[in-house]
C-alpha cells in the first residue's frame, strides 16, 4: 500500500510537555503500523484528541477541541487526562467513538484498530529511529517517569496518571541517544516529579552501553551530560539530593537551570497544600547552589489566593520571592479543580482578592526580572538558534526553556546559520521578557 492510500489519522495534542510525549508515542505507533497522518480534519479518516484535564480552563479547551473535531470530521477518539471523566465527555459530545485515559497507548491503538483497521502491509521503515516528534527537530522532551506519589491538595495528577512509575535508566538513555543522533541539540527532561526519579524502583541497577547504572537522577544527569546536547531539568523539587546536580552544572555537563514548582512561601499555606513546608531550608539551599554555580537560572511557579491564605501569608510569599530572587517566575490565581481536596477547605478567597494579589505579586516579580535582564547586558553567551529570518534570528540561552521563558533576539546573522545551530553572541539590550544581542 502506498502512503497516499494509507488510512489517514488526524491528531490534536493539548496540555503539558508530558502529554506531548504521550502524543509522540501514539503517533510513532500509528506510523509504524502504516497509518499516515493528516494535517486537517477534513482529509482524515479518524481524529484522535489527546486532552488535558488539570484545571477548569484546560477542561473547557479540551471539550471545545473535541467538539471542533466532531463538527469537522465526525469520527473522534478521545484520550489523555480528561479521559478519566468519560461520562462528562460523552454527555457533552455523545458522538465520540471511544474514550481512554492518560498514557493509555495500547487502548488508543485498540480503539483505532476497531474503527479504522490498520493497513495490511505497514512499512516500519517509515518510522525514524527516534520516533515521531511534535517539537522542532533540534529539541525534544525526554519523559523519565509517569505519575506522582505526592497528594497535594490542589492537584489531581495522581488520580489522572497514577502513582510514580520510573522508566529504567537504560531505556531512557537509549531514547536520548537516538534523539541526539537524529539531530536533537537540546533534551528537556520532564516528569511530574523529576527529583523522585527511581524511588519506586528502589534505584534498581540497569545496564546501559554495557555498564551497570543505578536508576537515580544524579546518575541519569551524569550520563546525559556525556551526550553532545544541552540537557535541561524541569519539575525538580529541591530535595537534598538535588544538591548533587549543581556541581554537574558548574562543570558544564548539564545546563545551569532548574525548574522548581515551589507553589508558595508561607509555611501554613504549604501545609494546607500538603507540600514540604521548610521555606527557610529552601532559601538556604538556593543560596548555597548559587555559591557553587553563579550562572544558575532558577524558574518556579506559585499559586496565590489558595483557600485560607491570609494577608500575612501573602506578605510572606512576597518576602520569599524577593529573597529567593528567582530568574523566571509564573504565577496563577488558585482555581478549583474537580476532584481536588482543596475544594473542601474553609475560607475560600474571593476572586477579586485573588486577582489583586496576583497583580501585586507580578509587579514585584517584574522588577526582579528587569534587574536580572539588565545584568545580562554586555555578557557573551552561547545560544541555540530556534528561528532564522531575513533580518534577525530568534534563539535561547542556557537560562531559556522553550515556550515558557524569554528569548534572545539577534539582529543580523550569517547566511549559513540554521535552526539547531549553536552560535556565540553578545547581549546588547533587553525588554520586559527578552534579550537583544549581536553576533560575535
Amino acid at each position: 500500500m502506498s502512503d497516499q492510500n494509507a488510512a489517514k489519522i488526524g491528531f490534536v495534542s493539548l496540555g503539558c510537555p508530558k502529554n506531548l510525549v504521550d502524543s509522540e508515542r501514539i503517533l510513532t505507533q500509528l506510523r509504524a503500523e502504516g497509518y499516515s497522518l493528516s494535517p486537517s480534519y477534513e482529509d482524515a479518516d479518524l481524529v484522535i484528541v489527546n486532552t488535558c484535564g488539570f484545571i477548569d480552563a484546560a477542561v473547557e479547551e479540551s471539550l471545545d477541541a473535541i467538539g471542533e473535531a466532531i463538527d469537522a470530521n465526525g469520527r473522534v477518539i478521545v484520550t489523555g487526562c480528561l479521559g478519566k471523566r468519560a461520562d462528562e465527555i460523552r454527555e457533552t459530545h455523545p458522538r465520540v467513538l471511544e474514550v481512554t485515559g492518560a498514557h493509555a497507548y495500547e487502548e488508543v491503538m485498540q480503539a483505532v484498530h476497531k474503527h479504522q483497521p490498520a493497513p495490511h502491509d505497514p512499512f516500519t521503515s517509515l518510522v525514524p529511529p527516534q520516533g515521531i516528534k511534535l517539537t522542532p527537530k533540534h529539541y525534544a522532551y525526554l519523559k523519565i517517569s509517569e505519575g506522582c506519589n505526592h497528594r497535594c491538595s490542589f492537584c489531581i495528577i495522581p488520580g489522572l496518571r497514577g502513582d510514580l512509575v520510573s522508566r529504567p535508566i537504560g531505556e531512557v538513555l537509549t531514547e536520548a541517544e537516538r534523539l541526539v543522533e537524529s539531530g536533537v541539540r537540546e533534551l528537556l527532561v520532564v516528569s511530574q516529579d523529576t527529583s523522585a526519579y527511581g524511588v519506586d524502583l528502589k534505584y534498581r541497577m540497569d545496564i546501559a552501553n554495557g555498564k551497570p547504572l543505578d536508576t537515580r537522577l544524579r546518575t541519569l544527569a551524569r550520563e546525559l551530560g556525556q551526550l553532545p546536547a544541552w540537557v535541561r531539568m524541569h519539575y525538580v523539587y529541591p530535595y537534598p539530593h538535588v544538591d548533587d546536580l549543581i556541581p554537574m552544572m558548574a562543570e558544564g555537563l548539564i545546563l545551569p537551570y532548574l525548574d522548581m514548582p515551589l507553589q508558595h512561601g508561607s509555611e501554613s499555606v504549604l501545609r494546607a497544600m500538603k507540600r514540604p513546608a521548610a521555606t527557610e531550608k529552601v532559601l538556604d539551599r538556593i543560596k548555597r547552589w548559587r555559591e557553587m554555580c553563579p550562572d544558575l537560572t532558577l524558574r518556579s511557579t506559585f499559586i496565590v489566593g489558595f483557600p485560607g491564605e491570609t494577608e500575612d501569608d501573602f506578605d510572606q510569599l512576597l518576602e520569599f520571592v524577593q529573597e529567593a530572587n528567582l530568574d523566571r517566575v509564573g504565577a496563577f490565581a488558585y482555581s478549583p479543580v474537580e476532584g481536588a481536596t482543596a475544594n473542601d477547605l474553609p475560607n475560600q478567597i474571593p476572586e477579586e482578592i485573588k486577582q489583586d494579589r496576583l497583580q501585586r505579586f507580578m509587579e514585584i516579580q517584574a522588577e526582579i526580572s528587569r534587574n536580572k535582564l539588565a545584568g545580562q547586558v554586555g555578557r557573551e553567551m552561547i545560544v541555540l538558534v530556534d528561528e532564522v529570518h531575513d533580518d534577525h534570528m530568534i534563539a535561547r540561552g542556557p537560562g531559556d526553556a522553550p515556550e515558557v521563558d524569554g528569548q534572545v533576539i539577534i539582529h543580523g546573522g550569517w547566511d549559513d546559520v540554521v535552526p539547531g545551530d549553536f552560535i556565540e553572541v553578545q547581549v546588547s539590550g533587553y525588554d520586559e521578557h527578552d534579550l537583544f544581542a549581536e553576533p560575535k
